[in-house]
């Protein structure tokens, strides 16, 4: 007569029993007989309600691959020489990748001798972690290649951990508006960097042409 090594309902191991006494057990507790290792010799037999135990595991398959959600690589580049203008729209693009839990690449592309000054691209570099550093991190330090230079920075927050945290739209609303503000406050410091380049000393004038313009009336006539 076949036997089968029976598992119970909450894991216990009930020993190897033939299969009509499994599936008079089965029967007594209202459960169903599901052979979970056929290979195994005997097989592995589990008293479970199959139904219920069908829908847990398509469950778990769905929490799955919420979890697989893919991280992409997204590229922003560089000129060693960038006007601040084209910097923020570059940074505001890393950081609605970031965002979105992608990693970014940052990368730097020489121009002529400008591959002679390496240390420029990396304080560039370096100026761009930190404007993103509340949505990312850096992954990959700085590293020149031919006439690139290449650092990556990756997310603070996963795509698989934004939706296991269920973010709403009012979640994303309050990111966004956080973003506009540092944007905005990083166009106002731009600009004033701007205006204080702009004032030279041949721009000043003096206040007064002589002297005598801070004489008392009775001084002046002598």
């Amino acid at each position: 007569m076949p036997e089968v090594r029976l598992v119970g309902p909450q894991g216990e191991q009930v020993g190897i029993v033939r299969i009509e006494d499994a599936l008079r057990l089965a029967s007594e507790a209202d459960l169903d007989l599901v052979e979970v290792a056929p290979q195994a010799k005997p097989p592995v037999c589990k008293l479970m309600d199959y139904g219920k135990w069908k829908y847990e595991a398509a469950v778990k398959a769905r929490e799955s691959r919420k979890n697989q959600a893919t991280t992409t690589l997204k590229e922003v580049r560089f000129r060693l020489k960038i006007d601040d203008h084209d910097y923020e729209t570059k940074v505001g693009h890393a950081r609605r990748f970031l965002e979105a839990g992608d990693k970014v690449k940052a990368m730097i592309q020489f121009r002529g001798r400008e591959q002679q000054r390496p240390e420029m691209g990396v304080r560039l570099l370096q100026r761009f972690s930190e404007d993103v550093a509340d949505l990312g991190q850096v992954e990959s330090a700085p590293r020149q290649d031919g006439r690139h230079m290449v650092m990556v920075v990756g997310p603070l927050r996963t795509k698989a951990q934004q939706a296991k945290s269920g973010d709403t739209p009012s979640d994303n609303e309050d990111n966004k508006a956080r973003t506009r503000e540092k944007n905005e406050r990083r166009a106002r410091k731009t600009q004033q960097r701007q205006e204080k380049v702009s004032t030279s000393p041949k721009d000043a004038k003096p206040l007064s042409n002589s002297m005598a313009d801070y004489l008392p009336d009775e001084l002046k006539n002598l």
